[in-house]
């Protein structure tokens, strides 16, 4: 077979009424002087991306639906470029296998939009999924696209969407619910154990320049709010849930373990609901200056050999020998655990936000004894309205946060950046044609 090249091209099809496929289809071209090659190979393929597997004779019935809309190969062309060349994305196969890759462009379904991304922030579950391939009991088992602290303008809606139109700029939250199960009903959907969450597997993210997302989770920004700003109500949702969890409210005393992004946000959220004292503490003094720029009351440095006692000491002595009503744990590292322990009052509350190793090791006696509340947090619930309106009315600042900023072809440059602790936050910006925040 004399073949010139090979070219692609793309449908996105229903079936069944449920699920929406994406047929791809193979077609040789002949080098110059050769007769045209046939079409090669069709394939469906689900929207997540992984291959269907044969039942009841269905990818037949896709590749006659696909080949009987073949298009002359002039077309079949410029739909590859369309589908190929216009949606560049940062794609993890396996472990340290982080490729950027060109993956088509699908149609919304009805309660659906395409969007068009422009501001996407590296947090560090991105860089733990591409350094181990997996957090806790999600595990990478099929190539994903990575990021989910998001923001973009929509680019074209679906049938059934009302509240958004091509042009809108909207900040993304990545969780969806799948089903209305117990917890969804309860107004509790982040703990659905279906739920769709952008960049976990098996689900892709949104770390691309064209992405489908659920309409319903997709909130319009204000003017006064920039596309940073909507990526970055990804890690202020989890700080809004955190002291939604913790009871943060009028005059409390909060000691927060962990100066990185999350640890800031906390810092910013406690203070707008009218925290009193916040200490904070972190091994760097980088970070830590940061933080008390951004209000912090009081900051701890610490180093490998500090003690969870000394370091519990140490936040008594700075709050004048009083200890703080609720202590916010942001490494997961189990040292800071049991500092957290030690350093809340008696009847205080700890919330744990770090996700570190399955198991450590805490003083569950002086828990027990002195009544102290330890409780989970996973994502966020019902955030984002909340963050959108203290963004538009000045309430909170998190502009400061973006200390580096790349460009979507330099991802695998952004990851290294993230990987290696420098500044606070890495955003990858997706808009060839707008770079600004």
């Amino acid at each position: 077979m004399c073949v010139g090249g090979v070219a692609e091209t793309f449908w996105s099809l229903p079936f069944g009424g449920k699920s929406t496929f994406l047929v791809r289809a193979t077609q040789d071209l002949p080098a110059r002087g050769c007769p045209t090659s046939g079409l090669r190979r069709v394939q469906a393929f689900r929207r997540s991306g992984s291959p269907t597997r044969s039942c009841g004779g269905f990818p037949v019935a896709v590749a006659a639906a696909a080949t009987s809309q073949v298009q002359p190969r002039a077309q079949w062309t410029t739909g590859l470029k369309m589908a190929q060349h216009e949606n560049l994305s940062v794609v993890l196969y396996e472990k340290n296998d982080l490729r950027l890759e060109k993956r088509p462009i699908l149609e919304p379904g009805p309660n659906e939009v395409l969007l068009k991304m422009h501001s996407v922030g590296i947090c560090g579950s991105d860089v733990h999924f591409w350094q181990n391939g997996r957090i806790g009991d999600f595990i990478l088992r099929k190539p994903m696209v990575l990021g989910h602290e998001a923001s973009g303008t929509v680019f074209k809606v679906g049938s059934g969407v009302q509240h958004l139109k091509p042009g809108d700029r909207v900040a993304i939250e990545p969780g969806v619910p799948r089903e209305d199960d117990e917890h969804c009903r309860t107004g509790r959907y982040n703990l659905s154990p279906s739920i769709f969450f952008s960049a976990t597997p098996p689900d892709d993210g949104q770390l691309c320049q064209y992405n489908l997302h659920n309409a319903n989770f997709c909130y319009k920004l204000p003017e006064s709010v920039s596309f940073e700003e909507g990526a970055l109500i990804e890690p202020l949702s989890v700080a809004i849930h955190t002291c939604r969890r913790g009871g943060v409210t009028i005059g409390s005393k909060v000691f927060i373990l962990g100066a990185g992004t999350i640890g800031l946000v906390n810092l910013l959220v406690c203070k707008a609901m009218g925290a009193a004292q916040v200490l904070i503490c972190d091994l760097s003094l980088n970070r830590l200056k940061k933080a008390k720029q951004m209000g912090a009351n009081f900051t701890i440095a610490v180093d490998k050999n500090t003690s969870a006692k000394e370091l519990s000491q140490k936040v008594k002595e700075a709050l004048g020998g009083t200890m703080p009503d609720i202590s916010i744990e942001c490494t997961g590292a189990e040292l800071c655990i049991q500092a957290g322990i030690h350093a809340t009052k008696s009847g205080g509350v700890i919330v744990m936000v770090g996700l570190g190793k399955p198991f450590a090791n805490i003083p569950m006696l002086e828990v027990g004894i002195r009544e102290i509340d330890i409780r989970g947090v996973f994502r966020y619930c019902n955030t984002w309205p909340v963050a959108i309106d203290m963004l538009a009315s000045k309430s909170i600042d998190v502009k400061s946060l973006v200390t580096h900023r790349f460009p979507l072809e330099e991802a695998l440059k952004a990851f290294e950046t993230t990987k290696e602790g420098v500044g606070i936050k890495v955003m990858l910006k997706c808009d060839s044609s707008d770079q600004n925040p």
